[in-house]
């Protein structure tokens, strides 16, 4: 769950709206740190072979025409050649968050 400016975003939702896409293979949706809304939707996506990475504005077109509330649309891309697993194959969410988290502090600290 991803608290954005107190509203509740379903992070599967998200991600099973993205896995609409051709472009992607698999999708995981994580809280990414805002200074403003406390939270905010960043994908982390695995793109099929062959495939370009969707750009955010097409993205936000394929929200659009999916009729998604605006307020749960991705806010960030990040790309990965794969996701980090347990020995059981499961995505470690907990980990693309922390990843997500320390990308974001990298990010103010260049001022960026």
């Amino acid at each position: 769950m991803i608290i954005r400016g107190g509203e509740n975003i379903s992070a599967l939702e998200v991600e099973e709206v993205l896995l609409a896409m051709p472009a992607v293979a698999e999708a995981v949706v994580v809280a990414a740190p805002d200074a403003r809304l406390g939270e905010r939707t960043a994908a982390v996506l695995r793109i099929r072979d062959g495939h370009p990475m969707p750009t955010l504005g097409e993205v936000r077109a394929h929200f659009a025409q999916a009729g998604v509330a605006r307020q749960k649309w991705p806010e960030e891309l990040h790309r990965v050649d794969d996701f980090p697993r347990t020995a059981s194959g499961k995505v470690q969410k907990f980990v693309i968050r922390q990843d997500v988290t320390a990308r974001a502090r990298q990010d103010v600290a260049a001022g960026t």
